[in-house]
């Protein structure tokens, strides 16, 4: 590990050049650059989860921790412009090279000038915010770079809220760790529902009412069967029950130690797994495809009744925002 200091981005060029060098790294091994937006005091889960991804994707890891801005607030007035970087090649993060940035002042404002001549060439970029994100992703110019944005919107003080504000600034592209972490429950439901031909006429979902993963769901089951889902309000998703046309229930419930019961009327009962992942884990499952993400657009759309998003334009363009004059009338 390099540690660099009040340094230039010119100079976290060079000296990442000269590690991969050094070590006998080469670009050409990568299969994307991940660019990670984090507080500082959790960088640590963000290595864990890229070391994790990086066993399936080796990738190039750009983090970027932002300081205050300096602005009218007497306490951030007096930040000084500052960039310290780390660089990883190899060591503790695998496959994974990273290089760790924590930007002070108003550098943190243009982070793209910085982390631009990071990036690996000739590779997707994938964007990951771990941490509520910015209300609109393109305030946030290291989202318009991206082809893949990730958010995770259960961190966010409203999940609720949010997933609505992520359906109204949705474009082709983003995605959620909510939705990610549905696999599972998805699975289930799908190989269940794919044993007979019946169809669906009634469905309803167990779980919060502020719980994105559950009105994903909700909204998932509604794309895809063509009818509303009800909500059984309960402190989490804990199950879903359909009932078909010809009478008979299927039904999945977790059982609350990694396995989930699958009934279905005239089939015997199976418990099967339903872990719940690593954010690693979670992560490599989201850096697998980086083309758009169709099925998670039509349950977010059934969710909110937000209508056509996936028919969006999928570039987005930079909207700058001055953070220190948000709020201040001019």
């Amino acid at each position: 590990m390099l540690a660099l200091w009040d340094t230039k981005g010119s100079e976290v060029v060079k000296k990442l050049a000269a590690e991969r060098r050094n070590t006998g790294g080469g670009a050409s091994g990568l299969a994307l650059t991940v660019v990670a937006i984090v507080d500082d005091a959790r960088i640590r889960e963000v290595e864990e989860a890229a070391t994790i991804a990086a066993s399936a994707h080796p990738c190039r890891l750009l983090v970027i921790s932002r300081g205050p801005v300096s602005g009218p607030d007497p306490e951030t007035a007096n930040a000084k412009d500052r960039l310290d970087a780390e660089i990883i090649v190899g060591g503790r993060l695998g496959p994974c090279e990273a290089v760790i940035m924590r930007m002070h002042g108003r550098l943190a404002l243009h982070a793209e000038s910085i982390v631009m001549p990071l990036l690996a060439p000739d590779v997707p970029v994938v964007t990951w915010w771990h941490g509520p994100p910015p209300e609109r992703l393109a305030f946030d110019p290291l989202g318009v770079v991206a082809e893949r944005r990730v958010t995770d919107i259960s961190q966010c003080a409203d999940p609720a809220a949010s997933l609505m504000q992520r359906a109204v600034d949705y474009a082709p592209g983003d995605t959620d760790l909510a939705w990610t972490r549905l696999t599972g429950w998805r699975a289930l439901l799908a190989s269940a529902l794919d044993t007979g031909s019946t169809e669906v006429r009634d469905a309803m979902v167990t779980g919060s009412v502020q719980d994105p993963g559950t009105a994903l769901l909700r909204g998932w089951l509604t794309s895809r069967l063509g009818i509303g889902t009800r909500l059984a309000e309960a402190p989490a998703l804990t199950a879903v029950e359909l009932e078909l046309a010809d009478g008979s229930h299927i039904g999945v419930r977790t059982l609350g130690d990694g396995t989930a019961l699958v009934s279905r009327t005239g089939v015997g009962d199976r418990i099967l797994p339903l872990i719940k992942r690593r954010l690693g884990d979670d992560l490599a499952e989201e850096l697998r495809r980086l083309d758009p993400d169709q099925p998670y657009g039509w349950a977010l759309q059934a969710a909110t009744g937000i209508a056509d998003l996936n028919d969006r334009p999928a570039v987005r363009t930079h909207v700058w925002q001055d953070p220190a004059l948000v709020g201040v009338r001019r």
